[in-house]
């Protein structure tokens, strides 16, 4: 049977179009689907929505931190942080436990604060959003590239997308993460966007005394990082790489850094305090308990604090210090030992630029926050617009972080885009 021209449009059009099926866009439809919208379809230029939820945590997704106080959680958060307390009040973590839990995947914690599903496996996420869309109406079109938005009188947007399918609906909700086509897109539509830079990257060092060190791990490292006038401070876990430095703290340290280590062409100083916040005097204390317990052993065969100071790391400070492994500590002279505790304290690292997988997941910049009401994460210049996910200029640091606000924002906006509809 051949439809009307009138029937064909009726096919394409909704109450609703998401743009991007990731993380935020798949919360927003369902969420507003379950409230009562009748037409919801979610476009998805690639043939795999939900696809950096299923490589996120190394294949486990890790969900959500946590981290239940909405003040306390908005410290995660290099950009966003005073904007966020509104909308971490109607859905911090509690909240999105409670809703995967209601939808089927419960969440489990580790020690550190992470949020991981059950079956420790990022597919379920997915199978769980996937099957929350469909079973609440949901219609998801893959490999639907739009092109262009266009706003068609009030509260009306019109969609086309590549290969010249049409849609339209009276609103529309934007979630397309971190690609260009969001911030293309967005700006046609008259928004100002934050030019992005990459957040959450290693650094590159190139230092002698890291360089046979790769894979040595650490806890309670202290990090200061100086770029121009600017200091930033993390303590952590760091790893250190063949080319650098990694790990939690690395990480968080370049996300708070981020811009301006983007204007400084990524490079500062870096001081390392590889036993956190041990003060200098028990490092000197600990120095003259070896001389004093163990005088005929070599600096090699004995260090402080065995436990916490990696071997290789050790003998990596002696070779930058210019001392013989064979040198006992009976016979250490005070300038070496002097030396040795400013490089367990105060290591000085000159960084040269960004680790090699510095920009894979997250990056800083967006939509400017203050075009946006983030109670509904309605667009104060294009009204029936919305924004959620990492299209906005908001980041966080890792550990879940950055999903949770893929959650709250897609929630609110879906409840928002209900309330205007029903």
């Amino acid at each position: 049977m051949l439809l009307s021209s009138t029937q064909v449009a009726d096919l394409n059009r909704f109450d609703l179009l998401v743009i991007g099926g990731g993380a935020a866009g798949f919360m927003g439809a369902i969420t507003a689907a379950e409230a009562g919208v009748a037409r919801v379809m979610v476009l998805e230029a690639t043939a795999d929505p939900l696809a950096k939820v299923r490589l996120s945590g190394g294949g486990r997704c890790n969900v959500t931190h946590a981290c239940w106080d909405p003040t306390e959680l908005t410290g995660y958060y290099p950009r966003g942080q005073k904007p966020l307390r509104g909308p971490f009040s109607r859905f911090a973590p509690g909240d999105a436990v409670a809703w995967f839990a209601d939808h089927g995947l419960e969440l489990v914690a580790e020690p550190d604060g992470r949020l991981f599903p059950k079956q420790n496996r990022s597919s379920a996420v997915v199978q769980c959003l996937r099957q929350a869309a469909s079973c609440s109406g949901v219609t998801v079109r893959t490999t639907t590239a739009v092109q262009t938005l266009q706003r068609c009188g009030d509260r009306h947007f019109r969609v086309l997308c590549r290969g010249g399918e049409m849609f339209s609906a009276e609103h529309v909700l934007l979630a397309t993460g971190g690609h260009p086509s969001g911030r293309r897109l967005v700006s046609s539509l008259g928004h100002h966007v934050i030019a992005p830079v990459p957040s959450l990257f290693t650094l590159a060092l190139d230092e002698p005394v890291l360089s046979a060190c790769s894979g040595v791990a650490l806890d309670d490292v202290a990090l200061t990082l100086q770029v121009h006038s600017d200091r930033f401070r993390q303590v952590g876990r760091v790893l250190i790489t063949h080319w650098g430095l990694s790990g939690p703290a690395t990480l968080r340290l370049t996300a708070f850094a981020a811009r301006a280590l983007r204007e400084s062409r990524y490079r500062g100083e870096l001081r390392v305090s590889w036993f956190g916040m041990t003060p200098q005097a028990e490092l000197i204390e600990a120095m003259r308990q070896l001389r004093r317990d163990v005088p005929k052993r070599t600096l090699a065969a004995a260090r402080p604090w065995p436990q916490r100071l990696p071997r290789r790391l050790w003998l990596g400070m002696l070779n930058a210090a210019g001392v013989s492994t064979d040198l006992r500590w009976s016979d250490c002279p005070a300038r070496v030992e002097q030396s040795l505790i400013q490089q367990l304290d105060q290591s000085r690292f000159q960084v040269k630029g960004r680790g090699p997988f510095g920009e894979e997941f997250v990056t800083a910049g967006g939509v400017d926050l203050g075009e946006v009401n983030l109670a509904t994460m309605e667009s104060r210049l294009v009204p029936g617009f919305y924004l959620a996910g990492e299209v906005l200029d908001i980041d966080g640091v890792t550990g879940g972080f950055n999903f949770q606000h893929c959650w709250t924002s897609g929630w609110l906006a879906g409840e928002a885009i209900a309330a205007a509809i029903i």
